[in-house]
């Protein structure tokens, strides 16, 4: 630990290492998650109705081994290594030639790079390991809801008491900060809906936007909520925007806001004091 601590150059290339692989395992999260939460819904229902469930293969995130969608052709050791195995095969599958889609090695390098930037500004401390655990959920919960417009709760809600957790002992914040950071996050998000919905008979959001934020409140405080907001909400307003205008995006089409607020909470996560006492120095 005293040799991590003295050389971050090293500290931070060995957590980017480290993360390409959890960023491996995240596109496994992202593709299955939403799958695992569909078949659970459909037993529960199925129960409801009375009848007997269906026997079925197992389905987890460890089971059956990944596999080419197009072929079935099970994904070996070495056409598995991120990063550098898709470059090797050219993105393409070893078996059939079909396209690999350029997101998987773009999921972990995003992971591995957010992951050396905070082993680079926290070192080896607590700090690291807890931006480590809130960047890694960030990553999946941001590309889920972009593919189902989906936030689930088995990732939202450990965040939230893992953020009070961490924060027990100040690591990012005061814990009366963090605990207000959750519950102004929720209600925030929560007025929202409910105020536009009164206004327009419609639903402008999910219920799982308002944990997601209530979860990054729970780790950077209530200050950081502002700036969360601010950056994802022009952000996503201007992406939204954008896609009406140049690719003809069906307005009565939901946009997810999800991956906009994780945005905005890793922004803040990095950077949120320096822009907050930037935005307070004008005055």
């Amino acid at each position: 630990m005293a040799l991590l601590s003295g050389e971050p150059a090293l500290f931070a290339g060995l957590v980017f290492l480290f993360s390409l692989l959890v960023g491996s395992f995240l596109n496994v999260v992202i593709h299955r998650l939403p799958r695992i939460m569909e078949t659970e819904w459909h037993a529960q229902c199925a129960e409801l109705r009375g009848e007997i469930p269906v026997a079925s293969a197992p389905y987890n995130l460890a089971v059956p081994r990944s596999a080419c969608p197009h072929c079935g052709h099970q994904i070996t050791a070495l056409e598995n290594i991120p990063l550098l195995s898709w470059l090797w095969l050219r993105g393409r599958c070893s078996s059939c030639a079909a396209s690999i889609s350029v997101r998987y090695p773009l999921v972990e390098l995003l992971t591995a790079l957010l992951s050396a930037a905070a082993a680079w500004k926290w070192g080896a401390s607590v700090q690291t390991g807890g931006a480590l655990l809130l960047i890694w959920t960030l990553v999946a919960l941001a590309f889920i809801d972009f593919d189902t417009t989906l936030l689930p709760d088995s990732l939202t809600q450990p965040l939230l008491w893992l953020g009070l957790l961490f924060n027990l002992s100040g690591a990012y914040t005061h814990l009366p900060d963090a605990v207000i950071g959750a519950m102004a996050g929720y209600l925030v998000l929560w007025s929202v809906y409910w105020l536009f919905k009164l206004a327009t008979g419609k639903e402008g959001m999910g219920y799982g936007d308002f944990k997601l934020l209530a979860a990054i409140g729970a780790w950077l405080g209530w200050q950081m909520l502002p700036v969360t907001l601010l950056l994802s909400s022009v952000v996503g307003a201007a992406i939204g925007i954008a896609m009406i205008v140049l690719v003809k995006h069906d307005r009565r089409v939901p946009i997810p806001f999800g991956p906009y607020l994780a945005g905005g909470g890793l922004v803040a996560l990095f950077f949120g004091a320096d822009l907050t006492q930037a935005y307070l120095g004008q005055f």
